[in-house]
């Protein structure tokens, strides 16, 4: 029991990383943004539901298989959805780049399909978990874009 817990942190942790970085959130209020953006609240649930899942569905890979039976690209897709996921807080929030901010967005929307896609092949019903994922890649993409054009 205790090996699952620690498997499954070991997981989920990664995905919070750049919660530690010291980042403007307020940058949000000094720009024009859609009517369509949700409150502040809502990114910090929202992305953490989605980490939680996330690290599920890794869980139950990691956990079936030996880590050498895993395919790589199943390794390489996790890991630049990762990256592309963690970029967003740096170059949105950070370097204040709306445009790379959309670039991280439409990226990490691209990768969680792969991600959706590489799932499925080695755990088919555990890719329903990442439905909402895309879901809010989509909505993040949409609001991302909007924000870049608003702000040009």
């Amino acid at each position: 029991m205790i090996k699952k817990i620690f498997t499954y942190l070991l997981c989920l942790v990664p995905w919070f990383l750049t919660s530690i970085l010291k980042v403007d959130y307020n940058y949000l209020d000094k720009i024009k943004t859609p009517f369509f953006t949700p409150p502040k609240s809502f990114y910090g649930i929202s992305w953490t539901i989605i980490y939680i899942l996330t690290a599920y569905t890794i869980y139950k890979i990691v956990y079936s298989y030996k880590w050498k039976e895993i395919p790589n690209s199943y390794k390489i897709t996790l890991l630049i959805n990762y990256i592309l996921n963690q970029s967003f807080v740096i170059v949105f929030f950070i370097l204040k780049n709306n445009f790379l901010g959309f670039i991280s967005c439409i990226t990490t929307l691209i990768s969680v399909l792969f991600l959706y896609e590489e799932t499925s092949l080695l755990k088919n019903k555990t890719k329903y978990f990442l439905i909402p994922y895309i879901c809010l890649s989509v909505f993040a993409t949409i609001l991302s874009l909007s924000i870049y054009l608003l702000n040009i």
